[in-house]
């Protein structure tokens, strides 16, 4: 059970008097139980952050649901599985979903910008500062951004895999002061909520709260996201300082005004970097490295940089600047990084010292494998993202 603290009971506070606040509303929250877009449930949606809207708040909206709303009109049985079919799905019923935004948005005096983003537009440097301004005087004009992932052309290598990771990275993106994640339960619990004695978790002021839950229940069968991965969702907006309220579209009126309902997760961070945060929660990785003893020591324990020298095998294929694995000798993931020489390139330099391979190879092959600022730790499950104050806009 999480603990209950004074500083958790003031801290709802921050979402009552967020300047800026990023919602994140599922397919669940917006469809019939048999899949279909829901034009009352979604008019209520509005119909909440209107009125936060009009208390001064700026408002950024990530929406699922278009994948849903094609469902019907491509007369479709279920949520489809298969990428082509699911990007198929998204390009019919993203204009119907816009479409319905834009008319009860209207209806309370505000206009409406669609912004599709894939996962290179948060962590790409050039991509991430485009995106950054685009939204932020999409916000000093008073329009409300509706942003959903660009599912007609994001691949699997390169989707965020549902919309909880898209909205806590937007949250860092926009400079968010909280964020809202509204779903199909009312609160995070001790175990699935129709379990007799599962009980709700108010408060989350850490990982460490967290320990022995049982989040492991499936998601709707019209979303994509468990609460496995809005707790990593959770994590990644947490760790970059902003704090996160989760609760049911139908209790979020509650919550925006600070009331003790859904859970509240205190930001456990400041702001770090985007592109280490998407290293750590998002990226696929496409190999593997493994370290001997040594490596992981220095990897782990001092925060070196890992160096051909201390790698023994490489599995996969990949390129250079590709997300890769950093194992233990027994498989153990203990990082993740960004490597700097293809797959093709590496098995030479295993085992060689900088100065090997400067002297056998030349000048430019004597770089670290993976260089520290291009590292996350990873330790039982959990991502350890290292913290850059200097870090204001973008990696």
């Amino acid at each position: 059970m999480a603990r209950v603290s004074a500083a958790a009971l003031t801290g709802r506070d921050q979402l009552a008097s967020a300047g800026r606040l990023v919602v994140k509303v599922g397919s669940s929250s917006l469809t019939t139980p048999d899949g279909h877009l829901d034009p009352g449930r979604l008019d209520a949606v509005v119909a909440l952050l209107a009125a936060r809207r009009a208390a001064g708040t700026q408002v950024v909206l990530v929406s699922s649901g278009a994948i849903a709303a094609g469902i019907g009109p491509l007369g479709l049985a279920a949520r489809p599985r298969d990428l082509a079919t699911q990007q198929a799905a998204a390009s019919v019923g993203q204009g119907l979903l816009v479409a319905h935004y834009t008319r009860a948005f209207a209806g309370h005096g505000l206009g409406v910008a669609q912004v599709l983003l894939t996962a290179e537009d948060t962590w790409r440097r050039g991509r991430y500062r485009n995106a950054h301004r685009a939204l932020t005087r999409l916000l000093d004009l008073g329009v409300v951004p509706i942003i959903n992932e660009n599912d007609a052309v994001a691949t699997d290598e390169i989707r965020f895999g549902d919309n909880d990771r898209l909205a806590a990275l937007v949250s860092h993106l926009v400079h968010a002061d909280a964020l809202a994640l509204l779903t199909d339960v009312d609160a995070l619990y001790t175990g699935p909520p129709s379990r007799p004695g599962s009980r709700r978790v108010a408060h989350v002021q850490g990982p460490e709260d967290l320990a022995g839950l049982d989040v492991t229940a499936r998601g709707s069968a019209v979303g994509t996201g468990g609460m496995v991965t809005k707790l990593d969702s959770v994590s990644i907006a947490t760790q970059s300082g902003v704090p996160v309220v989760l609760t049911s579209a139908a209790r979020a009126a509650e919550a925006f005004a600070g009331e003790d309902v859904g859970t509240w997760f205190a930001a456990t961070g400041r702001r770090a970097s985007i592109r280490l945060l998407w290293l750590a929660h998002a990226a696929r990785t496409r190999g593997r490295l493994v370290l001997d003893d040594g490596a992981v020591r220095a990897v782990v324990e001092r925060r070196t940089s890992l160096l051909p020298a201390g790698v023994t095998h490489v599995e996969g294929v990949f390129e250079a600047g590709d997300a890769v694995d950093l194992v233990d000798p027994l498989g153990v993931v203990v990082a993740r990084g960004l490597v700097a020489y293809g797959s093709d390139e590496v098995p030479q330099l295993l085992g060689r010292s900088t100065g090997e391979l400067r002297g056998a190879l030349g000048p430019g092959w004597d770089r670290e494998l993976v260089h520290r600022d291009d590292l996350v730790l990873v330790r039982r499950g959990r991502h350890r993202v290292p913290r850059d104050d200097r870090t204001t806009l973008g990696p």
